[in-house]
């Protein structure tokens, strides 16, 4: 299996996780991801949307979700996954693949989908993306990533929904 480059979306209060999973995954893939620190949060939003777009998510061929509790309500994550399924002249479409933290409530294995991102959810509904329980197997989690990979051209991914102009303050989405 060649390495992939994996872009990572998260909530910010789960970086502790994105560095976990960055640390299983090294020497398994390649990082394209945005460091907290790297994007002044004072640019105005198109040119903080362009920047993660051109210059990070790029030259990714995966996209890999984070999902904390409060991800789903995050604008960055909206975006970053809106940016990497879309298939533009200067970028590809990426592959979608959702990740479950430990700290994400999973009563029998089951989630609400409206406690995840909305357009994560909408593109495991069409079958272009998935999701997994985390885990410390860097084989599974490549496996996955490269599954992810390999749907990537033959589902035409879910964009209809608008962009989310700011964060969400609900407890889930509707």
């Amino acid at each position: 299996m060649s390495k992939h480059k994996v872009f990572v979306s998260f909530h910010h209060e789960d970086e502790s996780w994105r560095k976990k999973f960055e640390s299983i995954m090294a020497g398994h893939m390649i990082n394209c991801s945005v460091d907290i620190g790297d994007i002044d949060p004072t640019n105005n939003t198109e040119t903080i949307r362009r920047t993660i777009r051109d210059e990070y998510i790029r030259d990714a061929s995966v996209i890999v979700v984070l999902i904390g509790k409060k991800t789903w309500s995050r604008k960055h994550v909206d975006w970053e996954i809106y940016s990497a399924l879309r298939d533009s002249k200067n970028n590809s479409r990426c592959g979608l693949l959702g990740i479950f933290l430990p700290t994400y409530p999973l009563p029998n294995d089951l989630y609400d989908p409206h406690t995840i991102p909305p357009r994560l959810y909408k593109n495991i509904k069409n079958g272009f993306g998935q999701v997994i329980k985390w885990t410390e197997n860097s084989s599974e989690i490549e496996r996955c990533v490269d599954e992810a990979f390999q749907k990537k051209d033959k589902i035409n991914p879910d964009l209809s929904d608008d962009l989310f102009a700011k964060n969400r303050t609900t407890e889930k989405w509707e």
